[in-house]
C-alpha cells in the first residue's frame, strides 16, 4: 500500500475520534475535535499532492479518496446537528447525501462500460467549501459573539456549501447524461 492510499485511511481512522470528541460536549473537547478535523482535511489534498507528484494514484485511491471526505464531511455535518447547531439540518444533510450517492451511482454506472467518471473541479470546490463551513462553524462553538449570531452564522455557512454541494451534482448530471443513455 503506497503513502497516499495510507493517509486516506488515516483520515477515515479519524472520523470516529472527531465524532467522539464533537459529541462530548465540551470546549476542550471541541477544540481537538477541530483540530482534528483541520489536519483530516489537509490530509485530503496531501494524499492527492502525493498521488499525482509520485506516481502513486491507484483504483484504490481514485474510490476511497472521495469516500473518506464524504465520510468526513457527513460526520461533521451530523455532528453540527447533533449539538443543536443546525436548523434543518436533516433537510441540507439529505441534500448532501442525496448529490453524493447520485454522483457515486453515476460512477458505479459508468464504470460498468469502463469510463471512469474523474472528479471535475466543481466537485473539489464542493468539497473544499464544506470543509471551510464545517471548521467555521466548529470553530463558532466558541466564539465571542452571542449563541445565537454564532448558530445563525453557522447555518449561514452550512447552508451555502449545502448549495454548492447540489449546484455541483447537477453539474455532475448534466456533463455525463451520456452515461445514462448507454
Amino acid at each position: 500500500m503506497n503513502t497516499a492510499n495510507k493517509i486516506t485511511i488515516l483520515r477515515i481512522i479519524l472520523v470516529p475520534i472527531f465524532m467522539a470528541l464533537m459529541l462530548i460536549g465540551n470546549d476542550a473537547a471541541r477544540m481537538w475535535a477541530l483540530a482534528i478535523f483541520i489536519i483530516a482535511s489537509i490530509s485530503d489534498w496531501l494524499d492527492g499532492y502525493i498521488a499525482r507528484n509520485y506516481n502513486q494514484v491507484s483504483n484504490f485511491g481514485k474510490f476511497m479518496d472521495p469516500l473518506a471526505d464524504k465520510i468526513l464531511t457527513t460526520a461533521a455535518f451530523m455532528a453540527l446537528m447533533e449539538i443543536g447547531r443546525l436548523w434543518f439540518g436533516s433537510v441540507a444533510i439529505m441534500l448532501i447525501l442525496t448529490r453524493e450517492f447520485m454522483v457515486a451511482g453515476l460512477r458505479m454506472n459508468a464504470s460498468t462500460n469502463g469510463t471512469v467518471i474523474a472528479a471535475s473541479m466543481f466537485g473539489k470546490v464542493k468539497t473544499v467549501v464544506q470543509m471551510i463551513a464545517i471548521i467555521a462553524s466548529i470553530a463558532l462553538t466558541h466564539s465571542v459573539f452571542p449563541q445565537e449570531t454564532s448558530i445563525l452564522m453557522t447555518n449561514i455557512f452550512v447552508w451555502a456549501s449545502t448549495v454548492v454541494t447540489v449546484v455541483s451534482g447537477i453539474d455532475y448530471l448534466w456533463k455525463n447524461r451520456q452515461v445514462f443513455l448507454k
